[in-house]
């Protein structure tokens, strides 16, 4: 079993910045890929940034050039460096991370959720 744990959320004006940060614990696995989704009051989740163990990172349209994603492998944490955000940025923010065990058994897993809420 694998816990993800966030932090970072909160209250910011527009084109401020926010720092996301998700470690993840457990015992008897190892971490792929993690990544960062996030889903406003009444839409679908959707992908903001993923990354691999190698570093690779793939993101939403929307966030380009404003979010950068990066991991610590050691420590089994992602974080998410958000900045100029936008009003329409605003949504529960989740962390990602699929973990593999020594037998091979591949599970995704979720946070909770941490709120961003960006006025205008």
């Amino acid at each position: 079993q694998v816990q993800l744990v966030e932090s970072g959320g909160g209250l910011v004006q527009a084109g401020g910045s926010l720092r996301l940060s998700c470690t993840a614990s457990g015992s008897d696995f190892s971490i792929s890929a993690m990544g960062w989704y996030r889903q406003a009051p009444g839409k679908l989740r959707e992908l903001v940034a993923t990354i691999t163990t190698g570093s690779s990172t793939n993101y939403a349209d929307s966030v380009k050039g404003r979010f950068s994603i990066s991991r610590d492998n050691v420590k089994n944490s992602v974080y998410l460096q958000m900045n100029s955000l936008k009003p329409e940025d605003t949504a529960v923010y989740y962390c990602n991370a699929v973990a593999v065990t020594r037998r091979g058994h591949v599970f995704d897993y979720w946070g909770e959720g941490t709120l961003v809420t960006v006025s205008s």
